[in-house]
């Protein structure tokens, strides 16, 4: 994955972030707080939030035009599996939808696990050496 489309995804999806944040206080704050689903719109903003800024700190950490993949990719359906599955269940109400998001939390772990395993910091300071 290059570092420009990381920065793309990482960036844009931090917007998005942003902005379901400042919906679902404004716009869905009536929504949310009848279906006592608040809660679980906020952890899902969070989540997306921090995962966002991983991918951009993925692209800052590493050298070169090429990006690590695997966590990437790993942070990508973290926030889409995990975040949107908080996301639907708290505008719907189906609970079901809440079977998906552990496995959007797996994926955020093994991200994290490949970033710790691959040592990217480490890299970083050779390459500027």
């Amino acid at each position: 994955m290059t570092r420009s489309l990381l920065i793309r995804f990482g960036s844009g999806l931090t917007f998005l972030a942003v902005a379901l944040g400042a919906f679902g206080a404004h716009g869905l704050h009536d929504l949310l707080a009848r279906n006592a689903t608040a809660h679980t719109w906020e952890t899902a903003v969070l989540y997306h939030f921090v995962h966002s800024l991983a991918l951009l700190l993925l692209a800052a950490l590493t050298p070169g035009v090429r990006s690590p993949r695997g966590p990437a990719l790993c942070f990508l359906a973290g926030i889409l599996l995990f975040s949107g599955s908080l996301y639907a269940l708290a505008l719907t109400g189906v609970k079901l939808l809440g079977a998906i998001t552990p496995l959007g939390g797996v994926a955020f772990l093994v991200g994290w696990a490949c970033v710790a395993l691959t040592g990217l910091a480490d890299r970083g300071e050779r390459g500027a050496r």
